[in-house]
């Protein structure tokens, strides 16, 4: 059964970047659209982006301009790369498949803090 590991986030200050990274472990994830939500203290989780299998992109609003979504099948890794960071980004960040999703992984906390 394939598994979706998150990593990368951390303690960044307004404005700055971080590149989370979405590993497959188990399968090959290549032909399967992959979302990336968050969850925001005392908030639901809300979706993030979305890569597809041939490469179309869709962004949150409050992610467009400020976040790419793209995808390595030779890592077998999806990556969001987020930049201009706000306070408002401090959530966890989730990454699933967009159909037939799986258990939520532990996700990758992001912290954005001065």
């Amino acid at each position: 059964q394939v598994q979706l590991v998150e990593s990368g986030g951390g303690l960044v200050q307004p404005g700055g970047s971080l590149r989370l990274s979405c590993a497959g472990f188990g399968s090959r994830i290549s032909g399967n659209p992959i979302d990336w939500y968050r969850t925001a203290p005392g908030k639901e989780r809300e979706w993030v982006a979305q890569i597809t299998s041939d490469g179309y992109l869709s962004y949150a609003d409050s992610m467009k301009g400020r976040s790419t979504i793209s995808r390595d099948n030779a890592k077998n890794t999806v990556y969001l790369q987020m930049n201009s960071l706000k306070l408002e980004d401090t959530a966890v960040y989730y990454c699933n498949f967009a159909i037939r999703p799986g258990p939520w992984g532990q996700g990758t906390q992001v912290t954005v803090s001065s």
